[in-house]
């Protein structure tokens, strides 16, 4: 068996019938033409999920979250997620590039959304009673089914009025937490994963996780083991291989420049901390 990758996605990653700064899909159809979505993975561009039917989890830098319906996600472009969906999901799946958007409202206004900031949750359950979100996603998919002039105008207006809404939606302050779970450690959790996903390739101490959290180390890793079952070193080192294995197994990179890319001081060291962690060397990984 092969160890997992971590796949970097690009809007490319989705083919359409013609080349789009966005995409828009069915949730079912979008699972069903890409399967590898429901593993873990990154991507380059922004992310909303929209769910109208079905139940699931979704993990998004390392913190798990139900997946009912009328939960709207929002992700930002390096994080990592994936998904376990029941058979009867059912959604959209819209994915665009900041570029996209600025295009036509330039400024800071996509980068202070509350939802795009890591310390806050990155999901909205929307009310039964909704009538505005709900009927948006569906006019998005209207106009997405057949060319139609300016038709990416169109769309990113849309996108505008659906991120705005959201905004006027989203809670002025976190939720209340359900019972026994400590708003603090899920917030703490959550700003770990982004920090992870930011520096591992040259940051491998709980150290420099914790003061960047400002927190203590051992306090760190007693939120780890209690809510992920694993230490903050353990985490981090994960992060690490899953990227080697990627590059490894993807790319034609020689074990030096793969070391190089993740900050290794040379390709020994490297190579003596893949087979410490992964249980094999390099080399026997990449010809496995």
């Amino acid at each position: 068996m092969h160890p997992p990758s971590l796949p970097v996605l690009t809007l490319d990653s989705f083919p359409q019938s013609r080349p789009r700064p966005w995409y828009l899909e069915r949730l079912a159809q979008h699972v069903a033409n890409f399967p590898g979505v429901s593993q873990p993975h990154a991507h380059d561009f922004y992310l909303l999920l929209y769910v109208t039917h079905g139940r699931g989890t979704h993990t998004i830098d390392l913190v798990s979250y139900e997946l009912h319906p009328g939960s709207l996600f929002f992700m930002t472009p390096g994080q990592v997620h994936h998904w376990q969906l029941s058979s009867d999901a059912q959604g959209y799946v819209v994915l665009f590039e900041a570029a996209f958007y600025l295009f036509r409202y330039p400024g800071a206004r996509l980068f202070e959304y509350p939802f795009f900031q890591h310390a806050h949750r990155p999901v909205l359950q929307l009310p039964p009673d909704e009538t505005e979100l709900g009927p948006l996603f569906a006019r998005m998919w209207g106009e997405h089914q057949a060319p139609a002039p300016q038709q990416d105008e169109v769309f990113r207006s849309y996108l505008h009025i659906c991120l705005e809404l959201a905004a006027r939606l989203y809670p002025p302050a976190p939720p209340k937490p359900a019972a026994g779970e400590a708003p603090h450690a899920q917030q703490l959790l959550r700003e770990f994963g982004s920090l992870i996903n930011q520096h591992f390739r040259s940051q491998r101490t709980v150290q420099l996780y914790a003061d960047l959290l400002h927190v203590s180390p051992n306090h760190l890793n007693a939120l780890c083991r209690r809510h992920l079952g694993k230490t903050a070193s353990t985490l981090i080192q994960e992060r690490v291989l899953i990227e080697a294995r990627r590059l490894l197994r993807h790319t034609s990179a020689t074990i030096a420049q793969v070391a190089d890319a993740l900050g290794f001081e040379d390709a020994s060291y490297f190579s003596r901390y893949f087979r410490t962690h992964a249980g094999q060397t390099p080399e026997a990984f990449r010809t496995a």
